[in-house]
């Protein structure tokens, strides 16, 4: 947005701040990403889907909601059938990754909770990533930060909308 609030023109797609030039970044970051949730996934005999469903029991209630992953909504946000998130469960469950919790309300809700010893796997595997993207980050002044904060946020947004 430009000082008026009207907003601004994009760049040129052969800028390097252009469309073109973020699609590519984008998909190496995605490719990158990609390639180290295999290799996690593959240390610890998961497919691909679990870690895709560890990561959505991680995150579950970070956006201020406080609540813990259903199935049902791991379901939805995975776009998988009920009974391959139950076999993804299962597999988690057996490895000792993650917890069902009937809920206390109403017995008939489950809960899915990330296994503090499972995190502590994680965190050690991802370590070298989070080094990585603190020492990325290290080379960027706080007003920085915050605009590629607000542009992952606003791109993530954007995705959620994608096939809804």
């Amino acid at each position: 947005m430009s000082s008026t609030g009207a907003p601004m023109p994009p760049p040129p797609d052969d800028s390097p701040v252009g469309l073109q030039s973020f699609a590519v970044l984008l998909r190496r970051m995605n490719g990158e990403f990609n390639r180290i949730a295999h290799e996690f996934a593959d240390a610890q005999g998961l497919h691909l889907t679990d870690v895709q469903a560890l990561i959505a029991i991680l995150d579950a209630g970070t956006d201020g909601s406080g609540e813990p992953l259903t199935p049902g909504r791991l379901r939805r946000q995975l776009n998988l059938t009920s009974g391959a998130v139950t076999a993804c469960l299962d597999r988690l469950e057996n490895a000792g990754h993650v917890r069902r919790v009937r809920a206390t309300d109403d017995r008939r809700v489950v809960h899915l909770h990330y296994e503090e010893a499972a995190k502590g796997v994680a965190r050690d595997y991802f370590r070298p990533l989070a080094r990585g993207t603190d020492a990325a980050r290290s080379r960027f002044t706080p007003e920085e930060l915050g605009v590629v904060a607000r542009f992952l946020a606003e791109m993530n947004r954007e995705l959620s909308l994608l096939n809804r």
